[in-house]
C-alpha cells in the first residue's frame, strides 16, 4: 500500500473518532431512556437525574445527558444533589465539562423556578401574612440556601397584606450598614404602615447575635416617630427561624 493511501486512511480514522465516541441517548434501551420512562411512568417516577436530563435534554460527546446530570448532582458545592443547583452562579456552571452557556442558563432557571414555587406555594390560600411561622415559611426556602446574610424588608398595608419586599443589605449584618431612613423612605413610597425584618443566618443557626438586636432597636425606634411600625424581626436557619418579637426583644 502506497504510503499517501496509509496517511489517508488515517485521516479517515481520526476524523470519524469524535463520531464514534459521541454517545446518544438512542443508543440505550428505549425502557431506560428518562424521556420515554416520564411519558410511560409519569415523572414522579423519574430519578433526580432523569428529570435533570429530560430538562437539559443533551449530553456531551463522551457523555449522554443522563451521565451529565449524574455528574452534576454528584459535585458537592456546597450541597450534593439537586440543592446544589440553588448555588452556582452562571460562570460557575460552565466550568463543568459538558455545561456550554445554554445549559448553565436552564440549571439557572431550574433554581429560580423552584423558589418561586416554593413562595407561591407558601402564600396558596392565606391573604395575609402575620404570624412568624408564615413569614419562615414564605421566605425559608429560598433565604436558608443564601451563602451570605442578607437583610430584607417586606412592606405591609393597614390590613396585613404584603405589598412590596425589598433586599436593603447584602454581606454581614452590622448595624451601622443598615439605615432607618432609606426603609422607611421606601416605606413611605408603597403607602406602607407596617413591615418585617427578615435576614438569614448562614451557618444555618438562628439566634440572634447582639448586631441583630441592635439593627432590630434602631429600626423599631425610628418606626415609632414616624408611625410606621417594625412588626417583627424573623431570622432564618437551616428549616429553622427565630422570632425576636415571640423572643420579647420587641
Amino acid at each position: 500500500m502506497k504510503q499517501k493511501d496509509v496517511q489517508k486512511q488515517e485521516l479517515t480514522r481520526e476524523s470519524s473518532r469524535p463520531q464514534e465516541a459521541r454517545k446518544k441517548m438512542k443508543d440505550i434501551p428505549a425502557e431506560e431512556r428518562p424521556y420515554e420512562r416520564c411519558l410511560k411512568m409519569g415523572p414522579e417516577h423519574l430519578t433526580d437525574a432523569e428529570l435533570l436530563a429530560v430538562i437539559i435534554r443533551t449530553g456531551s460527546k463522551e457523555e449522554t445527558s443522563l451521565e451529565l446530570a449524574q455528574k452534576i448532582l454528584a459535585l458537592n458545592y456546597p450541597n450534593k444533589g439537586i440543592l446544589g443547583l440553588l448555588h452556582l452562579s452562571l460562570p460557575e456552571f460552565m466550568k463543568i465539562k459538558g455545561i456550554g452557556r445554554v445549559k448553565a442558563i436552564q440549571l439557572l432557571c431550574i433554581g429560580e423556578l423552584s423558589r418561586r414555587i416554593w413562595r407561591q406555594a407558601a402564600r396558596a390560600g392565606k391573604s395575609v401574612l402575620k404570624e412568624p411561622s408564615e413569614i419562615a415559611e414564605y421566605c425559608m426556602e429560598e433565604m436558608r440556601h443564601l451563602e451570605q446574610e442578607q437583610v430584607r424588608v417586606l412592606f405591609f398595608d393597614t390590613r396585613q397584606h404584603l405589598i412590596r419586599e425589598s433586599v436593603i443589605s447584602k454581606g454581614t449584618v452590622n448595624s451601622s450598614l443598615i439605615s432607618p431612613r432609606e426603609i422607611f423612605i421606601e416605606a413611605l413610597r408603597c403607602g406602607a404602615v407596617a413591615l418585617i425584618l427578615v435576614h438569614n443566618h448562614p451557618s444555618g443557626d438562628p439566634a440572634p447575635s447582639k448586631e441583630d438586636e441592635l439593627m432590630t432597636r434602631r429600626v423599631f425606634e425610628a418606626g415609632q416617630m414616624i408611625g410606621i411600625y417594625l412588626l417583627d424581626h424573623v431570622i432564618i436557619g437551616d428549616t429553622t427561624y427565630i422570632s425576636l418579637r415571640e423572643r420579647g426583644i420587641l
